[in-house]
């Protein structure tokens, strides 16, 4: 059964009187697998576990509310992240991959009033606040669909608008994610070029740590 825990205090914090802001998902479920088993969400960054970094990414760039799917040694997250203003949804399915995560996030979203979300990845810590503000400028311009940038190929975060979650949701399986539904309908996707603020690349092997701190 999935788990949700609500760590927020009040009124969502950066929320305006009458403003329906876009919610934030970060997917910080995985296991590490091609990194001995060390869950990516504890990794070390900047002297904290890397899951409160690419959380405060959200809150910077100005998501809200903010939700972290959380699946490998969940209760350790947990007790040793500290995650303030966040919406805790445990995946037990999460080694089924990504797309298990993107759904479990994706349906703890539907009872907000969220009007799009923007979706990243716990992995990627050259991805900071400027690229996600610069999606939720895309969708405050009229886009539905938009994805980061870099050098014209895309990449993450990802921001679906509401009417889409459905077909995202469907679309999610192993570890494509949302892939599968933007390559479908790539003829909507807003790109928006991040390569000049934000790197995408991931810590996925030993020799990716350098990418931390």
């Amino acid at each position: 059964m999935t788990r949700i825990t609500d760590t927020r205090d009040g009124p969502a914090e950066g929320a305006r009187p009458g403003a329906l802001p876009v919610a934030g998902l970060l997917l910080a479920a995985g296991g590490g697998r091609r990194l001995g088993g060390r869950p990516k969400a504890l990794l070390g960054h900047l002297g904290r576990p890397l899951v409160e970094f690419a959380a405060g990414v959200l809150r910077d760039g100005g998501c809200v509310p903010r939700y972290v799917v959380l699946g490998a040694r969940a209760a350790d997250v947990r007790n040793r992240a500290e995650l303030p203003g966040c919406v805790l949804v445990d995946n037990p399915g999460w080694a089924d991959g990504m797309g298990s995560s993107l759904r479990a996030g994706l349906a703890a979203l539907a009872a907000t009033d969220a009007p799009a979300v923007l979706v990243t990845l716990v992995d990627q810590p050259r991805v900071g606040a400027a690229a996600v503000a610069r999606l939720l400028a895309a969708h405050r311009a009229g886009a539905g669909l938009a994805a980061a940038a870099y050098g014209g190929e895309r990449g993450h975060p990802v921001l679906f608008a509401r009417e889409h979650w459905e077909g995202v949701a469907l679309s999610a399986v192993g570890d494509r994610g949302a892939r599968a539904y933007l390559r479908a309908h790539a003829g909507a996707v807003a790109l928006v070029e991040c390569g000049d603020v934000a790197a995408p690349d991931d810590v996925d092997t030993p020799e990716d740590l350098r990418l931390l701190d």
